[in-house]
């Protein structure tokens, strides 16, 4: 593994140019309560470099005659060790992780500032700000220090950002092989959390359920917050709570996604809570089930970022108006956007370590982004009706319908990752018999 971070890396200095400095800030493991830590997560963009997955970790690299990788982390520390667990330590920040040079974190300062003569341009990754305070400073420290008849030196500060996460998007084979295992382990949870669903069932017990599913697949965590949300609860986009009992009659929509080796799964489903759709239930769930499976037909290479999104916004107008649940023509409801009441959100997002990945949707030219072999992002159409939309028949109030696949574009077309959670009304409904 060690050689895809050093490639990568390689790759990234290639496009800077001589005499540049790239500051990687690692994250730092913050305190739940007293001297009991939340779970460690590092730094994706620091990970995406180097591997390195302890806290309190810096690395810089360096273009110049000699490119260098120096890696500052915390020393190795027997005491602390078996409290909290092993340390690579300075040595294996060399050996094991293919640093040219490690030092104590504690050292990082006091060897930044002579590495930083003669360097034009610092790039920095520090999603935190853990340096915002000192970053001019340190740019500014050979012309502040150095005597007034000597060359003063003028450094530039820039974003890593808008260079690495460009790149991102684009995800190696060994990044669509976690992919597709967070996937598969998702696909295990929302199967058992399907034929799980009953009335009288806690949402908690289903959220549960999927985390133990997926961790008998390999995860070791969610990749966000599973919502799990029944009746009036899908009309929050984000809810977390999940605490509420499931009633007879409620659709549930679930949001739910494995991380396996730091690479995400993010798949929505929506069904009802007793196994068979009402009339009602079984037509607004067709309609954005139409919407999702259009939008997928449209990707391919070239094809423009945004027209998955206006792709579901038109087939769910039609929709909604042919339901009598939108007024006016189909070019009126367009024009005023009418339909976003009920339609509220984007359709979709770029998939990865992030599971709102990063990286731009638009070219450097303010235009939509094209679509590319090797990306991997969301389509997830939704319609919501709250329970206080009172002007609407009460058979739909309260229901919240979101399908949510992962999709892979290839060489021709498209691969849908997720395609095997059931979806379609037939699938759902035998699933949730079983």
């Amino acid at each position: 593994m060690s050689n895809i971070y050093h490639q990568r890396r390689s790759e990234l200095l290639e496009q800077l140019p001589n005499n540049s400095l790239v500051l990687i800030a690692g994250y730092q493991q913050k305190v739940r309560s007293k001297n009991i830590k939340y779970h460690f997560r590092q730094d994706n963009d620091f990970l995406y470099l180097t591997g390195f997955d302890e806290p309190d970790a810096i690395a810089l690299l360096i273009k110049g005659d000699v490119n260098q990788y120096i890696l500052f982390c915390r020393p190795k520390d027997p005491a602390q060790e078996v409290s909290f667990g092993a340390r690579a330590g300075i040595e294996g920040a060399v050996e094991m992780h293919g640093a040219n040079k490690a030092y104590s974190v504690a050292e990082f300062e006091h060897t930044l500032l002579p590495l930083l003569q003669g360097i034009n341009t610092i790039y920095v990754s520090d999603e935190l700000g853990r340096f915002s305070s000192q970053l001019i400073s340190w740019a500014n420290h050979q012309r502040h220090h150095c005597s007034f008849d000597t060359p003063k030196h003028f450094t530039s500060i820039k974003p890593l950002a808008e260079l690495l996460h460009t790149k991102r998007v684009i995800k190696s084979n060994d990044e669509l092989a976690r992919i597709r295992s967070a996937v598969a382990a998702s696909t295990f949870g929302h199967k058992a959390v399907m034929q799980a669903c009953k009335p009288g069932v806690n949402e908690r017990e289903l959220s549960s359920l999927f985390d133990f599913t997926i961790a008998k697949h390999g995860c070791n965590d969610v990749a966000y917050p599973s919502i799990v949300a029944g009746g009036n609860n899908a009309c929050c986009l984000h809810y977390e709570e999940n605490c509420c009992e499931l009633s007879d009659g409620q659709m549930l929509l679930i949001d739910a996604g494995g991380e396996f080796k730091h690479y995400a799964a993010d798949i929505t489903r929506s069904y009802p809570v007793n196994g068979r759709f009402t009339p009602e239930q079984k037509a607004i769930y067709q309609l954005v089930l139409n919407a999702l499976d259009q939008a997928i037909e449209k990707v391919r290479p070239g094809a423009a970022w945004n027209t998955l999104y206006e792709t579901c916004m038109q087939v769910m107008a039609e929709g909604l108006k042919e339901l009598g649940l939108l007024e006016g023509t189909i070019e009126e409801i367009m024009a005023s956007e009418s339909y976003k009441r009920f339609t509220v959100h984007k359709t979709g997002h770029w998939l990865g370590m992030d599971v709102h990945d990063v990286g731009p949707y638009h070219d450097n030219e303010g235009h939509w982004r094209t679509l590319e072999a090797d990306m991997v992002f969301t389509i997830e159409p939704g319609i919501y009706f709250p329970k206080d939309a009172i002007d609407i028949p009460e058979a739909y109030r309260g229901m919240g319908i979101r399908i949510e696949d992962d999709i892979l574009v290839t060489e021709t077309g498209f691969e849908n990752l997720s395609v095997h959670v059931p979806r379609t009304i037939e699938e759902i409904e035998d699933c949730m018999g079983a």
